[in-house]
């Protein structure tokens, strides 16, 4: 028996990655969509939450694709209705969101998955494995691309709570924090913010070791990036082992080598580890990468940029 879905915001995400990957899970049945633009197909549709929440259509769990924004809201909503929940990443704008987020999903008894689309790629999972008791002396990352192409026309990014260059910084993050044997912290950021805009379009960053001893760690995001679209990320160990992560995740070197490179099914992951926590009745939930993002904001010194249009 396949689980009653409905998506919440019929945005690119939604559009280009969502859709289609419920369409071919055998194990959900698209049965409501919430888009403020136009119907999908002929899946019942609604303007707002509110309205499909009323309904009384049958669902066992909604995946909220808006914006972060109102998120918190739509997902107590949801939650009360009794609908199991996939967040899209970032979960919510602020930590203080997901902690009450979480709270309250465990007092509904519903199930709260929090998805950070990179960690699933099989090179991630090696890298993990790699270092997995080893001690990190060096980490890079180097995530730049163009804001122009990913998100065209998407004025909320560049708004308090939109994350700015965090955006895709996040998901370099969130394959950080899966790979690094040992938690790693914020020591320092500096943020550049275009004189017309609330949120970063590049940022530098200082990281360091939860475990004490010298390491070099750093951050370079960028959203002016043309051309080759730039996600790396480059570990060296105390015992000299080199790995490298290219393209978002999706190729695994070592020693300068291919070692691993298989196509990106992340989304694919996704749901059918979601199809897996509805049937066992487990949460899976991630705050890591977040934390890390809130800490280069809350620690970050702010350095004007030029104006962006």
């Amino acid at each position: 028996m396949s689980f009653k879905l409905g998506i919440i915001g019929l945005g690119k995400i939604a559009q280009d990655q969502h859709l289609p990957c419920v369409a071919k899970n055998r194990d959900f049945e698209l049965a409501a969509v919430v888009s403020s633009r136009r119907p999908h197909m002929n899946v019942p549709s609604f303007k707002t939450p509110e309205e499909l929440f009323a309904s009384g259509i049958r669902l066992d769990a909604v995946s909220l694709c808006m914006p972060p924004g109102p998120r918190f809201a739509i997902a107590r909503q949801a939650l009360d209705a009794g609908l199991h929940l996939l967040l899209e990443k970032p979960p919510t704008p602020t930590m203080g969101e997901l902690v009450a987020l979480i709270d309250y999903a465990a007092t509904r008894k519903r199930i709260l998955f929090t998805t950070w689309h990179s960690q699933y790629n099989a090179a991630v999972n090696e890298a993990k494995r790699l270092l997995a008791g080893k001690t990190v002396a060096k980490l890079h990352v180097s995530w730049k691309e163009d804001v122009r192409h990913w998100h065209p026309g998407q004025e909320w990014i560049w708004e308090p709570g939109g994350f700015g260059v965090f955006d895709p910084g996040i998901n370099a993050f969130s394959i950080v924090t899966k790979i690094m044997p040992q938690p790693i912290f914020v020591a320092a950021s500096v943020l550049e913010v275009p004189s017309n805009r609330a949120t970063p379009i590049a940022a530098r960053i200082r990281f360091k070791p939860s475990q004490g001893g010298p390491a070099l760690m750093t951050a370079e995001l960028d959203w002016r990036q043309t051309g080759e679209q730039s996600w790396n990320i480059d570990v060296e160990t105390e015992d000299d082992l080199r790995l490298a992560l290219r393209k978002g995740g999706t190729e695994l070197y070592l020693d300068g080598a291919l070692k691993l490179a298989a196509p990106s099914q992340e989304y694919e992951a996704i749901y059918a580890h979601f199809a897996e926590l509805l049937k066992t009745g487990r949460s899976h939930i991630d705050p890591a990468p977040l934390q890390l993002v809130s800490d280069c904001l809350m620690l970050g010194r702010q350095v004007a940029g030029a104006t962006f249009v």
